[in-house]
């Protein structure tokens, strides 16, 4: 079981690094942050094709996992 003091540490560590991840992107040219955030996402639409996994088993391992964000 998850502590309260825990969650809310975990919430304060969230915040900071997006209050710096948006200072980053105002203080960086638009070709390097936008640069890298393509090449995040391309890792990520890689990542998803070779993850071999059907509708089904996708469904059941969530359900399982009890995913929050459903």
């Amino acid at each position: 079981m998850e502590l309260k003091f825990e969650r809310e540490e975990n919430l304060k560590e969230r915040l900071k690094f997006i209050h710096r991840y948006a200072k980053w992107v105002k203080d960086t040219p638009n070709e390097v942050w936008s640069r890298q955030q393509a090449e995040l996402i391309d890792s990520f639409m890689l990542n998803a094709r070779n993850f071999n996994i059907s509708r089904k088993k996708y469904l059941e391992m969530k359900s399982v996992t009890g995913d929050r964000d459903a």
